[in-house]
């Protein structure tokens, strides 16, 4: 049996290195694919003439003494109220903001096969382009008919499903083995600095924007995603032997340390044993619940900003970022903490896993509740409150959120599919919930929603520390590797031939023996160990 090595080092300057290029360019890509999915939950709240505002005003300051606190921006309100177009109830705005995933749901599994057959340059650039096309046409199809903002936002999920698979499937051919986590870490930061920027400029645009300042929402958001597609069309390529620009040296570098086998055309995938294992509902489930609390915030985040904390539309946009912001820190340290867990022995990946997605969890939970407590009149700790549930959320990044690998990294791309597509439904229901229980915009009516999200999260926790592994999984096994339970289960080696003995059946090939325990990385054995 050979044994596999670096065989070329790449001298490429970082900056110039294709690959690299590739990862800023996905950045961009995904700063669009989340700044297009977003936009509308702050721009309904300039739109839509707001039916309730005195009405609760004047209920929250009397329940919290404090009538100037609560009621310092009724003027700012009331006149913006006035150039909102729009009369859609709640349940109206409910709907639209559970459009996109209708359509999300559908494409999530059929994305990996798109791009495995016509190419994922192709398929992510379409869709992007889809995308743009879609939120340019809003602001004229929201003045028509609220049906046709509700299909446009259908096809917007429908084309976005498909960037992720299309992501991990022009990965699988351009990331060298020991650069895959950097790359896709680059690659998937935009998604978090687009809901940012999104949220953050949006209320402005609200207030000092062109087409009566939320339509001017669309046109930027759509109108720079299409001129990003341009760019992505010119540059990308589905594989560095396709690509026109790449170095010799930089080439032979990924072609040697690709991650993947790209010899094996047609795997078979176990479907009988994954419908049977437990990790895999675990994880499945863990993605789901924490989805309802994301989802829920992503979509009604400045609902609440407005009708109970009483921010008005310029701070409201620019508040709702900032959790945001403090998940993106939270996602870096603790990435960098559990490996460093782990490769010191501290923890198995097991432990590292539940651990981590236990403080994600029972911290989210809290704070979240604690938010709905928060009077009016200090309504700044509402906002640290919600930054301190977003930062400890982050800590997912060390839980499920890096498990399907863990358990099957032959098949993290379809598991990622098949969780991602059972994850949506929460984007699907929690906005209509939110909306259900919040009919007036009172604070005790947003408590519910709160205490949704938390009951989430405990049912979450509990299912995925009894139930969840960070150890491959035997249904994700290659035929040629087999975990070592005990000594006593191995056949002899003839060490003078290299050979297995089988008693009573001559010598067979050797095979290739892997510790079952969290001492290292499985994933990384088996990617990087060709078998002959």
């Amino acid at each position: 049996m050979d044994k596999i090595t670096d065989k070329t080092q790449d001298s490429t300057n970082p900056c110039c290195a294709q690959r690299w290029i590739l990862a800023f360019i996905f950045s961009a890509g995904f700063f669009f694919v989340y700044a297009l999915r977003v936009n509308l939950s702050v721009a309904l709240v300039c739109m839509v003439k707001t039916e309730h505002d005195n009405t609760t005003i004047s209920k929250m300051a009397s329940m919290n003494g404090s009538r100037d606190a609560c009621s310092e921006i009724q003027a700012s309100s009331q006149n913006f109220n006035e150039r909102a177009e729009f009369d859609w109830d709640k349940e109206t705005r409910s709907s639209l903001l559970s459009a996109f995933f209708y359509g999300y749901i559908i494409t999530q599994i059929p994305g990996g096969w798109l791009a495995d057959r016509f190419g994922g340059t192709r398929v992510f650039g379409i869709a992007m382009g889809v995308s743009g096309i879609c939120t340019v046409l809003l602001p004229v199809c929201a003045r028509t008919s609220v049906v046709l903002v509700f299909i446009l936002r259908v096809i917007l999920g429908l084309v976005q499903g498909v960037v992720h698979p299309a992501c991990y499937s022009l990965w699988g051919r351009w990331a060298p083995r020991f650069e895959t986590s950097k790359l896709l870490a680059v690659s998937c930061v935009g998604s978090i600095i687009g809901i940012i920027t999104t949220f953050a400029t949006s209320g402005l645009l609200c207030e000092y924007g062109f087409d009566n300042g939320w339509g001017s929402i669309f046109y930027i958001t759509g109108g720079l995603c299409c001129i990003w597609v341009v760019l992505w069309f010119v540059q990308v390529r589905d594989s560095p032997s396709k690509h026109p620009r790449i170095s010799e040296v930089e080439r032979s570098y990924i072609e040697n340390n690709i991650v993947f086998d790209t010899r094996k055309k047609n795997l078979t995938t176990p479907w009988k044993d994954m419908v049977k294992s437990a990790p895999l509902w675990a994880l499945l489930i863990c993605h789901s619940c924490s989805n309802w609390a994301d989802y829920t915030l992503m979509t009604s985040l400045p609902a609440f900003m407005k009708e109970v904390l009483r921010f008005d539309i310029k701070s409201n946009g620019a508040l709702s970022a900032t959790p945001y912001i403090c998940s993106s820190v939270s996602v870096l340290l603790v990435a960098h903490s559990a490996d460093r867990l782990r490769s010191k022995h501290i923890l198995t990946t097991t432990q590292t896993r539940k651990i981590f997605q236990s403080i994600a969890f029972i911290g989210g939970s809290i704070f979240l509740v604690a938010t709905g407590f928060v009077p009016c009149s200090k309504r700044e700790l509402a906002v640290v409150f919600l930054c301190i549930a977003v930062f400890l959320n982050g800590f997912n990044a060390a839980g499920y959120g890096a498990n399907h690998i863990d358990i099957a990294p032959k098949y993290a791309g379809l598991l990622i599919g098949i969780t991602n597509t059972a994850a949506t439904i929460p984007g699907i229901i929690s906005p209509m919930v939110a909306g259900a229980l919040t009919p007036n915009g009172d604070p005790e009516e947003w408590r519910s929603v709160f205490y949704v999200a938390a009951g989430f999260y405990i049912t979450g926790m509990v299912i995925f520390a009894i139930f969840g592994s960070g150890e491959i999984q035997p249904w994700a096994m290659d035929k040629e590797i087999e975990i070592k339970v005990s000594s006593s289960l191995l056949c002899p080696v003839n060490k003078e031939n290299d050979k297995q003995v089988v008693p009573g059946n001559g010598t067979v090939k050797q095979r290739l023996f892997i510790e079952n325990n969290d001492n290292h990385n499985d994933s990384d054995d088996i990617q990087n160990t060709k078998l002959e």
